[in-house]
């Protein structure tokens, strides 16, 4: 079954790297993503910034490059990016703002609802959260009122389910990822986010998997593949993501 990747990291140490809350990543260059998915069948996918790269751009843009034109980009910008870069970085391949509230790197959640707008208006990009889904109240009114917006990782824990799925039957999607980051049931969180809207889950690898407790490995896709129909693992694994990145 043909996969989109809807999240994983390069990281070229040719460009600049910041140490976040003491981490240093691994290098891991397109050439690393390549071999370690050749047997996968990987027919596209988003490269997503990173807290430790910050609003450096040039990384994302070599890296867009080699992956060529079924690939695009997850940035991190400055709410104070010109009209023009932005849409020089769409016109690149770039097709969605991060907003990583869990690691920091990004702009200020207090800009989301503005920044959000800007971006989906001027060049139809919508915007990602790096969020603990247990803080979504804050921030759900504000939220279930934009454009496009997903939700990383299944949301991270299971406090923040409840919230999670809220959002998810308001139109918001969710990254199937990260499985060993998180610490609950994943096949219910899974099968909780499909039941509300089937559209919502998009698979991703999250490679090199910087600072989870267990990195991604085949069985992720394999737990997908057994946990749901062929037509359904279908949207998870591919169409799903492949509709939000390049409709």
């Amino acid at each position: 079954m043909k996969i989109f990747d809807s999240h994983f990291h390069i990281i070229d140490f040719d460009f600049p790297i910041i140490e976040n809350q003491g981490y240093i990543p691994p290098s891991y260059v397109a050439s690393d993503y390549q071999k370690e998915t050749a047997d996968l069948n990987v027919q596209g996918g988003a490269i997503v910034s990173g807290s430790f790269q910050g609003f450096d751009q040039d990384y994302l843009l070599k890296a867009l490059k080699q992956m060529g034109s079924t690939f695009c980009g997850v940035t991190q910008l400055p709410f104070t990016v010109t009209d023009d870069e932005v849409l020089n970085l769409h016109n690149k391949g770039v097709r969605a703002l991060r907003f990583n509230i869990k690691r920091g790197g990004s702009e200020a959640l207090s800009k989301l609802d503005y920044f959000a707008r800007r971006v989906y208006d001027l060049a139809g990009w919508h915007s990602e959260l790096y969020i603990d889904a247990k803080e979504l109240p804050e921030i759900a009114s504000t939220i279930e009122r934009l454009p496009a917006i997903s939700i990383d990782h299944l949301g991270l824990s299971e406090e923040g389910l409840p919230h999670l799925l809220r959002l998810v039957d308001k139109g918001i999607r969710v990254k199937a990822t990260g499985f060993g980051r998180v610490q609950f049931n994943i096949q219910n969180v899974l099968k909780s986010i499909y039941d509300v809207n089937p559209d919502a889950l998009m698979f991703g690898t999250d490679l090199p998997s910087t600072r989870a407790k267990r990195p991604f490995e085949y069985g992720d896709i394999e737990l997908i593949q057994q946990l749901f129909d062929e037509q359904a693992a279908e949207k998870i694994l591919y169409t799903n993501a492949y509709q939000w990145y390049f409709k």
